[in-house]
């Protein structure tokens, strides 16, 4: 599994995880909520109302008889009273409130509803508690088999007006006051409340995970141009560090980077050093003991031959090296510094124009079938590598032969093929024929660097394109460049 996938996954477990935590905390912390700000109103209710009856229910005395308040007729009349109000979404259209009053016995003496005079409701907590001096309130069903038929009742004492009670004794209580209110009357609130709350809780999961979805895909991305470069580099392929950003992972990019170019820039020099002394032993050996035997003052015609053949390896030790240069500086390049649009056939022209001494030596026919198209890429590295492909191909052709140029073009590459009519790779040369330094025997020709096909190679790869030798069917070489269109 992709560590990018890891970190969504385990991202979005502990995401879960914490939306399952906090939602059920909330919604379970709504309802009680709601029904705690309910009983405080109804607090305040009872004990207002409490103190405004107080008067009448003391007037009343022992005969307990309150038809005549004014108040409480008031009170009584309130449930017929119509309105239309809108409260958080939710229309009101009457009181829900229902108000009973008992005496100091707990018998029932008012019921706004008007159902219950005269009943005993000593036994209930909430006259039952306050009649004695206690905080006195209950929460009953209607409907035993039903959770929302819940009323809450309230209760405040009704005191005595005892005008000469002594300060420091409690003051009597004759009656309670209970004010009650159906539960189902807040649900339409609480449902409410908690679909909001899960309403904006999903929204906010939404975007929560669009986030670590983001994040995570940022991550992989990042870690995949940092695993592609290094599979490449481990490929030996001409690659540069993507753009990774000013944070760890371009710190450790830049460091990887950095790395590779001082083991590579070592092995390199090593390499390099390895095979340029094995190869500048041959020339210098020759230079050597020519040199030695003209200290013996042979005859001028040996003394002729003698410094030709100086000369002659002086001169391939300063081919050796300028190619070896020329390899170096395309293999350390990981990209093209100067690109323009480029007509295949003007390079072809021009590398014609740089071997046409040496086609007319051998009396070579070059058949050319290959139509103008236009290419991205450096024109005077392109023109020498294929410059060494055809310096190969009339090393390597017997006099009088044919080199054939021609190409194949599709919706995104163009191929240029050079067929020649020489004697063909030996089977055990073809995996080596890339490598520098190594080379094969060429018929009435100097012996080659070795390093005209590495070079080719290195400059097809900054092209973005591919390069590949091949036996013909009947004799012969073909050589198959392929390059991007633009």
């Amino acid at each position: 599994m992709k560590i990018g996938l890891r970190l969504l996954l385990s991202y979005a477990l502990i995401l879960a995880l914490a939306a399952w935590f906090v939602l059920t905390v909330f919604v379970a912390e709504v309802k009680p909520g709601v029904r705690a700000t309910l009983e405080d109103s109804l607090v305040d209710t009872a004990q207002l109302l409490a103190q405004l009856v107080s008067d009448d229910v003391n007037q009343a005395g022992a005969s307990g008889q309150l038809s005549q308040a004014l108040m409480l007729q008031r009170l009584q009349q309130i449930s017929a009273r119509q309105m239309d109000v809108e409260i958080s979404g939710v229309h009101k259209k009457s009181l829900d409130y229902r108000v009973y009053i008992t005496d100091a016995r707990g018998i029932v003496i008012f019921d706004s509803s008007g159902r219950d005079l005269g009943k005993d409701y000593s036994r209930w907590n909430d006259v039952y508690l306050t009649l004695r001096g206690q905080y006195g309130a209950r929460s009953t069903r209607t409907d035993a088999e039903d959770e929302n038929s819940t009323v809450m009742h309230v209760a405040a004492p009704i005191y005595a007006n005892d005008t000469q009670q002594a300060q420091t004794t409690p003051r009597r209580i004759i009656g309670v006051l209970t004010v009650a209110k159906a539960s189902a009357a807040i649900r339409p609130f609480i449902e409410r409340s908690q679909y909001k709350i899960l309403q904006r809780s999903f929204w906010l999961l939404i975007a929560t995970l669009l986030i670590g979805i983001g994040f995570s895909w940022w991550l992989n991305r990042s870690l995949q141009k940092l695993r592609h470069y290094v599979v490449a580099v481990e490929r030996n392929e001409k690659i540069n560090l993507p753009k990774l950003g000013q944070h760890e992972i371009g710190e450790l990019g830049l460091a990887l980077e950095h790395m590779r170019h001082q083991l590579e820039g070592k092995q390199y020099v090593e390499t390099l050093m390895h095979t340029l002394a094995h190869e500048l032993k041959s020339p210098i050996a020759a230079i050597q003991g020519s040199a030695e035997l003209l200290s013996e003052d042979p005859p001028a015609a040996e003394r002729s031959k003698f410094l030709h053949n100086i000369i002659e390896q002086n001169q391939r030790q300063k081919q050796l090296i300028d190619k070896l240069l020329a390899l170096i500086k395309v293999e350390k390049q990981q990209q093209l510094s100067q690109v323009s649009e480029i007509d295949i056939v003007d390079v072809l022209d021009q590398v014609l124009i740089d071997f046409s001494d040496a086609i007319a030596r051998k009396n070579l026919r070059i058949k050319f079938e290959v139509q103008t198209h236009i290419l991205q890429g450096d024109p005077l590295l392109l023109r020498q590598a294929i410059g060494n492909l055809l310096d190969n191909a009339i090393a390597f052709s017997p006099h009088g032969a044919e080199i054939h140029l021609h190409q194949q073009v599709d919706n995104e590459h163009f191929t240029l093929f050079i067929d020649d009519q020489g004697s063909g790779i030996p089977d055990y040369a073809i995996a080596k024929i890339f490598e520098r330094f190594y080379s094969l025997p060429r018929t009435d020709a100097a012996k080659s660097t070795g390093l005209g096909l590495p070079f080719v190679r290195e400059v097809i790869s900054l092209h973005g394109g591919e390069v590949s030798l091949e036996n013909l069917a009947e004799s012969g070489v073909r050589v198959k460049l392929q390059l991007t269109l633009v």
